[in-house]
């Protein structure tokens, strides 16, 4: 009985499934009167992002736009299905106000032709859209768009520009202006593939994670959407609303009982557009929201300070440190220089011919800047007030110095994936090996405790210090995200700093990411779009510095340094 009810009730959600309907919205249908657009199509098959690809397109103008007025713009993911319905719903949109004169890009995944008769094409769709990574959005910008719309006006305002997809076509909506909100901040997305195939699983997560960004999203899905084996659609689209409201983010959905198709998308597009552009007119701008938000941004960051660009010029900047005066020093590996910034802002060289040295550390008397030299591989110190240079250790290869109050140095081997000590008054020794890599290196708080950035792993390893200064306990403690879908799968952990309250900032190749005590991600901040990853930080009184290849950037924060060299601090008890 139990048997013929469940196929009963199987067989009716199929039909349910089969039979899904949804009426035609009035705005999909073609009016008289109503100015129409035309419709250009082409190919696209000279990539150098997506190699060997061919692709359709098309291009919808309005009958609005006018020659040299930049006009609005929206892209279309699987797009050439979307110019069934989208060119008339849009004559009647723009034609009323409820959105701008906008040019529609429409855009098929790439295919690789078949190599000859007997082969099989090989479909980029999946490794194009699925991905989380800036790989289609640099192929949006740097060659889709540039070929389709050379002929047109387009505003470079990311507050006119917004995307579109359905399933696997929606996440790499979304994924294109969560990569790049500089450049897109409306996303409609249809049955959206936030699951586990090429990291849009982690998706949800990292929209919490991540500082929020001025983005407006609205979501449809269904109730018999896919649950296959990389997860459950209606699930994953539940869950990137949770996550978008819990942020702060502009955000709107549509529930329904479909499964996984574009019906319930084409009934709703009007009026989803009608909210996506709504105020374009009076107030376009994509805002994020603070005082609507939950997101750990509100506890760390200022919400209306941003990175400044505090020096450039440089080949590649590291080891940042303040001293007592507030003077910012930090290196340039490739040219082999020591750069001061001085409290007054004023740039300086304070050292050159340094050997490619790295990561700095100020030893407690201030005068003692340490410095791991790379060439011809010492750790060596400067009088700063002198300029003279000591050496400490030779034979070695350090990458990354810290000096405890007590005067305890330490300082990283990445090619021994060792942390050396030297105790004061005692020669140099390895502290402990027992990682799986090192790089950077910072003190605890209540300098305490060692902790080891892995480079080419995820995790920094904490050790306890010992009474003569060696380390024990070593463990991979604090758990840090990954690019999801980079080729590199390394974290790039690097640099850190601590704050006051017992913080860990790690720089990574996903941003600085802060940490709790019991080695957790609570916030990732990702430096400027378009610059790199930081290789380094440093959080002296509220200023965040951060070295980024050329260029040091500094945002106010609203953490508090901790300086080794100064009084150990014991923060509370974190919550476990």
């Amino acid at each position: 009985m139990i048997r013929c009810l469940v196929l009963l009730v199987l067989s009716i959600s199929i039909y349910a499934s089969a039979d899904e309907e949804y009426p035609v919205h009035p705005d999909m249908k073609k009016k008289e009167g109503i100015p129409e657009g035309t419709v250009i199509r082409g190919t696209f098959s000279d990539s150098e992002i997506f190699p060997g690809t061919e692709r359709d397109f098309g291009v919808y103008v309005p009958a609005q736009y006018v020659e040299g007025e930049p006009a609005a713009l929206m892209v279309f993911q699987d797009g050439m299905s979307y110019l069934k319905s989208v060119p008339v719903a849009f004559d009647n949109l723009i034609d009323r106000g409820d959105m701008p004169v906008t040019i529609g890009l429409f855009i098929n995944p790439g295919v690789v032709p078949a190599a000859g008769e007997n082969a099989l094409a090989r479909y980029n769709r999946s490794f194009e859209y699925d991905a989380v990574e800036d790989r289609y959005a640099t192929f949006l910008l740097e060659e889709m768009i540039p070929h389709a719309l050379k002929d047109y006006s387009i505003t470079e305002d990311p507050n006119l520009r917004g995307l579109c997809g359905s399933s696997s076509g929606g996440i790499a909506a979304f994924n294109v202006a969560w990569q790049r909100p500089d450049q897109f901040r409306r996303v409609f997305t249809t049955v959206g593939t936030y699951v586990g195939l090429r990291g849009g699983n982690e998706l949800p997560v990292l929209v919490r994670k991540f500082e929020p960004k001025p983005l407006r999203v609205f979501l449809q899905d269904g109730r018999n959407d896919n649950n296959i084996y990389c997860g459950s659609w209606w699930v994953a689209n539940q869950d990137m609303l949770a996550s978008f409201q819990w942020a702060g983010y502009e955000v709107n959905h549509e529930w329904g009982d479909g499964s996984h198709n574009r019906k319930h998308g084409n009934a709703i597009f009007p009026d989803a557009m009608r909210w996506l552009w709504k105020g374009w007119k009076e107030d376009p701008v994509v805002r994020v929201h603070p005082d609507k938000s939950e997101s750990e941004a509100n506890r760390f960051l200022e919400s209306d300070e941003d990175w400044e660009l505090v020096s450039e010029g440089h080949s590649f900047t590291e080891g940042p440190v303040v001293n007592r005066e507030g003077d910012l020093f930090f290196t340039d590996l490739e040219e082999s220089k020591i750069w001061k910034i001085s409290s007054d802002g004023k740039k300086l060289l304070f050292q050159e011919n340094t050997g490619g040295s790295n990561g700095l550390a100020f030893a407690p008397d201030g005068k003692t800047l340490y410095g791991a030299q790379r060439e011809p591989g010492r750790l060596i110190s400067w009088n700063i007030e002198t300029g003279e240079m000591t050496v400490h250790v030779e034979n070695v290869k350090p990458n990354d110095v810290v000096v405890a109050h007590d005067g305890t140095v330490y300082f990283s081997e990445p090619r021994k994936k060792a942390i050396w000590k030297i105790v004061p008054g005692n020669e140099a020794k390895i502290a402990s090996d027992e990682f799986s890599g090192v790089n950077g290196v910072v003190l605890s708080t209540d300098q305490s405790l060692v902790y080891a950035a892995d480079y080419s792993g995820r995790f920094v390893w904490s050790a306890q210090r010992t009474d003569d200064g060696g380390l024990a306990f070593v463990q991979p403690y604090f758990h840090l995200h990954l690019p999801p879908s980079s080729v590199d799968v390394r974290s790039h952990a690097d640099g850190m700093c601590v704050s006051d309250e017992g913080w860990l900032l790690v720089a990574t190749a996903m941003g600085v990411q802060i940490c709790d005590q019991p080695g957790r991600v609570h916030l990732i901040v990702p430096t400027p779009i378009g610059e790199r990853h930081p290789s380094n930080v440093c959080l002296h009184g509220n200023s965040l510095y951060a070295t980024c290849g050329a260029k040091v950037f500094r945002r106010k924060v609203k953490l508090t340094g901790a300086q080794a060299w100064a009084e150990p601090i014991k923060p509370e008890k974190p919550r476990l």
